[in-house]
């Protein structure tokens, strides 16, 4: 299979006052174009670290990092721009504008990739194309998680990245969520997912495990199970 993101020697390090604090120590990683990935470990792990700096949301102090064709630890702001424009984000908060509609929340996004979003289309993915009228504020959480996933898809993002989707959602809207991931990456998007569902761990085809900034398990699973036999806890 084709590499999609390569880490080499990833550090990342943030100062406050006279104190630092190393988040991430020397990360070598590689993550195969469609997989389902997922990364774990306990809070302060530097899990979120690690996929902001892979989704070109932050950048590390030292080492390579190549995302989709881009050279992100060497590249300048115009580049990483255009960057940002290939990937997805879904976050836990999901990050709707509330005065605008569903599909305005979609259609937003033509300004962010410079191309026409079809935003009927990317709402039918997610099983929300009767919705697309419908204010924010008038959707449950599990509902605006859909239209969360519907914006990005909206991009048609190399890789689309996840920040606890589902860390909001009770069992039944997170198994919802987890099943338009995994329908999303059989369909050949690459899937990278930051979560405390260890229950996820089985439906990936690679799991990442992450603790004290450190990658402790690199591990690719032979079989995998559908996201609605996920234990939730």
């Amino acid at each position: 299979m084709k590499k999609i993101c390569s880490v080499s020697k990833l550090n990342k390090t943030v100062k406050t006052g006279e104190v630092s604090q190393q988040l991430l120590k020397n990360i070598d990683l590689k993550i195969e174009d469609g997989e389902f990935v997922v990364i774990v470990g306990p809070s302060g792990a530097g899990k979120s670290t690690l996929l902001n700096i892979l989704g070109g949301l932050d950048s590390s102090t030292s080492g390579d990092v190549e995302s989709a064709g881009f050279k992100l630890s060497k590249s300048r702001e115009k580049a990483l721009n255009d960057y940002r424009r290939k990937i997805g984000f879904v976050f836990q908060d999901y990050s709707l504008i509330e005065n605008l509609t569903v599909k305005e929340n979609i259609e937003v996004m033509s300004v962010v990739t410079k191309k026409k979003c079809d935003a009927d289309k990317a709402l039918s993915l997610v099983g929300m194309e009767k919705q697309g009228d419908k204010f924010p504020g008038q959707l449950s959480g599990g509902e605006k998680q859909r239209v969360a996933i519907a914006r990005a898809l909206a991009k048609e993002p190399a890789i689309l990245f996840c920040d606890e989707p589902t860390g909001a959602l009770d069992e039944k809207n997170g198994k919802n969520v987890l099943r338009i991931l995994q329908d999303l990456n059989r369909r050949g998007t690459t899937v990278i997912v930051v979560t405390h569902l260890l229950g996820m761990q089985k439906m990936a085809d690679h799991v990442i495990r992450v603790i004290d900034g450190e990658i402790k398990e690199d591990i690719r699973n032979i079989k995998t199970i559908e996201a609605e036999d996920v234990l939730w806890n």
